[in-house]
């Protein structure tokens, strides 16, 4: 009889600096109620980890689901997206509105079950005894997606007799559970929880109205295109209907872009910069090529600068902790001239613009390279720091009009796994990186922390300084992208740097059926800045 791991994790748990909440066996990431065999590899994951806190978060939400089943059978949730610092979530219950005292209620269920210990418990039941069991319980996005799996065996995980199917590992018990807060949102409920960059404390609530919108919309798009989970989109797949919904999501986009035109263009007298932010591979520069083209239908003539060629000469630019070049720094950049620029274009004058070489790392000035700001012609900016005031200190904000890009998935896995953001774009510049830079998956996996904390420092706290929100999501992409990844995951062999990181997207995959008739995808669509084709990038 195989053994659990539970045993050893506690004999381990003092060589560890916090509480051990997974385990990996033979590189992959397993829960410790797991079996293991004697002469597999095998090593713990601690809770003060990028990896533990995501087992944490995902636990707490399950706390959360359970606790509202104990009072209120009827009770529906569905995990939507991180705002707000936080992981919003959509609960419907008959006859019965969202408020202040629910919440209460909702929290002391939870910290009852928390003080209880109550077990989260581990087991195996076959297939089709899960499919059952799911549909008899509504579950319907749960029973399609269990349908859809190989496997004969199904792991479920059950909690005061509440049973769930639940991607990812889970704690075994709920005492550890307590580092949570629970605020009222609009239909829904937020849950805080600590992570990797807190130390262990509870996000700060941070209101972010202008997100809120966007999430709006997102839900709206989600509505129209009809497509909430995964074995949703498999189906359309199946059914040989992938390129009306490509059309349908690309047409959202397009009109949302062509709206954003429209407004800078009824305030083309006051509107002089266009500043265009967002996260690593949001689609920042296929959306300003979009944008340029719309803002030609209205009748003006665009200009586009590269805040890179700001960049400081080597040098002088600042570094991190790591002792490294810190490029994504808004101190790498020499605000100073780009001010001192911006504004003799805006008065009218003949400014040459610097061009910066990243071979030599030095700024150069070219004799072809000057520029004249006419009065149909707004000046397009695109760069991490768009909506730092600090890039445009000197600019008046009237004269500025500022476009945070995100890329917020409408899809779930199913109403309780939702599929984050960040791993959405980790596998567009997966994709990207290979397609167009010939780099290795493991680069890309290396590099991710490092781009997720200047993300954190850089760009997430200036959200809501931007006048627009768009959403770059395209609801088909994850099953065009697994074609792409899956092959250069599968390359990263056990026992190699980035292998526990590349099973976990690779058991993410699975679950999506692959999308092979891409020709419906249009030659201007933002997702073609990472498969390729895209009419904006000239490809070697």
């Amino acid at each position: 009889m195989q053994e659990t791991l539970i045993q050893l994790a506690q004999e381990e748990a003092q060589n560890y600096s916090s509480p051990i909440v997974a385990a990996k066996i033979n590189g992959e990431v397993r829960d410790i109620q797991s079996e293991y065999n004697h002469d597999d590899e095998i090593s713990f994951i601690e809770l003060n980890t990028a990896l533990g806190w995501r087992i944490y978060q995902r636990s707490v939400l399950f706390l959360f689901i359970v606790a509202l089943s104990n009072m209120n059978k009827e009770a529906e949730v569905v995990a939507k997206f991180t705002v707000n610092k936080g992981l919003y979530c959509e609960v419907k219950i008959p006859g019965q509105s969202i408020n202040l005292r629910f919440i209460q209620d909702i929290e002391q269920e939870m910290r009852g079950m928390i003080a209880n210990n109550v077990p989260i418990l581990k087991h195996g039941i076959p297939r089709q005894e899960a499919i059952e069991l799911f549909q008899t319980r509504g579950n319907r996005g749960k029973a399609a997606l269990i349908a859809s799996l190989p496997h004969p065996m199904i792991s479920i995980y059950t909690c005061c007799n509440y049973p769930d199917y639940l991607y990812g590992a889970m704690l075994p018990e709920t005492k550890l559970l307590g580092q949570f807060a629970l605020d009222m949102e609009q239909s829904g409920v937020l849950i805080r929880t600590p992570d990797e960059m807190t130390d262990g404390k509870i996000r700060t609530r941070v209101e972010q109205p202008k997100f809120g919108h966007i999430l709006s919309e997102a839900k709206e798009w989600a509505r129209i295109l009809e497509c909430p989970y995964i074995s949703d989109l498999n189906q359309i797949n199946t059914e040989h209907r992938m390129g009306e919904l490509i059309r349908v999501s690309e047409a959202l986009q397009e009109k949302r872009i062509g709206q954003i035109a429209d407004h800078i263009a009824s305030h083309r007298n006051n509107i002089r910069l266009i500043l265009i932010a967002g996260p690593s591979s949001s689609g920042k520069t296929s959306f300003a090529q979009r944008l340029r083209i719309q803002l030609r239908v209205n009748g003006l003539h665009p200009i586009m600068i590269s805040l890179d060629d700001y960049f400081l000469n080597r040098e002088d630019t600042p570094r991190n902790e790591k002792g490294q070049y810190d490029y994504e720094s808004i101190d790498a950049i020499d605000t100073a001239l780009f001010n001192r620029n911006m504004l003799e274009l805006l008065n009218g004058h003949r400014v040459q613009i610097p061009y910066y070489n990243f071979i030599t790392g030095k700024r150069e000035w070219h004799d072809d390279n000057f520029l004249l700001m006419k009065e149909d012609q707004p000046i397009i900016i695109e760069g991490i720091h768009g909506l730092n005031e600090r890039l445009t200190a000197d600019i008046a904000r009237k004269n500025k009009y500022k476009i945070y890009i995100s890329a917020l998935t409408q899809l779930n896995i199913d109403a309780h796994n939702r599929i984050p953001t960040t791993d959405v774009r980790f596998l567009r510049r997966l994709v990207r990186d290979h397609q167009f830079r010939g780099a290795k998956a493991i680069k890309t996996i290396k590099q991710w922390p490092d781009v997720r904390a200047g993300e954190e420092k850089y760009i997430f706290p200036f959200q809501e300084e931007a006048d627009v929100l768009f959403n770059s999501a395209l609801i088909y992409e994850i099953g065009v992208l697994k074609k792409y990844a899956v092959p250069l995951l599968e390359a990263i062999g056990r026992g190699e740097e980035g292998y526990t990181e590349a099973r976990l997207i690779l058991r993410f995959l699975q679950y999506v059926d692959e999308i092979h008739d891409i020709d419906d995808i249009p030659n201007n669509s933002i997702f073609r800045e990472f498969i390729g084709k895209s009419v904006f990038f000239k490809e070697k």
